[in-house]
């Protein structure tokens, strides 16, 4: 394992450790709203803290890009992008689908990812072309051919409904051109399930980078592809994003691109 992917890894479990605990009396967390249906927790403070001091620890130089504590050092060369709870929503409710993501962006590319479920105790990684792992067991996406066989993950929108219209009519052909979809609650998890093969593809729009930069990085390391609705390389600025295995991405696109709007195309600098 790579010598960052390691302090990553070990971050993560920290952060799950806390996660872990406050888990067995949830209702007894004091809770914040950021906005419209976004919540924090004193969980994804402590959890995203204890991240980076085990990340400022290893690496005093790195800058930091975390959902909660926003940039430190964003000038830095290495930066860590930190999701300390994505599916707060889930946590808050019980509901046990939620996961640690962390990636590092080196001179604005992607080389480690660490995507940690403490609820199952399951550690994705990958590190940028040597491919990606579920606990230490290398992992695949599917070579599913068609969409009409495969089943796909996605996310709905809950606290900016600008595109909600547009994303309901993506929906309806996607529920008509595959064999299920399903909405677990953590996008971070989501990719990851579609790069061990647990699911055949996934799209969602307006996420943040740090919903999608280590899931993203897995997936492309474990054989799929990832991109915007267009399939170009905007996804981790834009947040609009489609990965699944190759011949299911191309079919995932064509089904999305008759209901893009332009705010949903691929920038023109991009």
């Amino acid at each position: 394992m790579h010598p960052m992917l390691s302090i990553a890894v070990k971050a993560a479990r920290e952060a799950g450790r806390i996660i872990n605990r406050a888990s067995q009396d949830v209702g007894s967390i004091s809770i914040q709203t950021k906005n419209y249906n976004d919540f924090v927790s004193e969980v994804d403070r402590s959890a995203e803290q204890a991240i980076i001091d085990v990340l400022k620890d290893a690496y005093p130089d790195h800058g930091f890009w975390g959902e909660e504590s926003g940039h430190d050092n964003h000038e830095a060369d290495n930066i860590w992008i930190i999701d300390p709870l994505d599916g707060t929503t889930n946590f808050l409710h019980g509901f046990p689908q939620y996961c640690i993501s962390i990636a590092l962006q080196q001179k604005g590319v992607l080389t480690q990812a660490v995507i940690y479920d403490p609820v199952r105790n399951d550690l994705f990684t990958a590190t940028k072309g040597r491919g990606a792992f579920l606990n230490d067991k290398r992992i695949r996406v599917t070579n599913r051919s068609k969409l009409q066989d495969s089943l796909i993950a996605t996310g709905f929108p809950f606290r900016d409904f600008t595109h909600l219209d547009t994303y309901l009519g993506m929906l309806k052909d996607m529920i008509k051109k595959t064999t299920g979809i399903r909405r677990p609650g953590s996008a971070a998890l989501d990719l990851a399930y579609v790069a061990v093969g647990w699911v055949d593809g996934f799209f969602e729009i307006n996420l943040s980078p740090w919903d999608i930069a280590a899931g993203g990085l897995i997936v492309q390391e474990a054989g799929g592809i990832v991109g915007d609705f267009e399939g170009n390389e905007s996804w981790i600025e834009t947040g609009n994003i489609v990965a699944a295995n190759p011949k299911v991405f191309a079919q995932m696109l064509q089904t999305l691109n008759p209901h893009l709007t332009d705010a949903l195309k691929t920038p023109k600098n991009a």
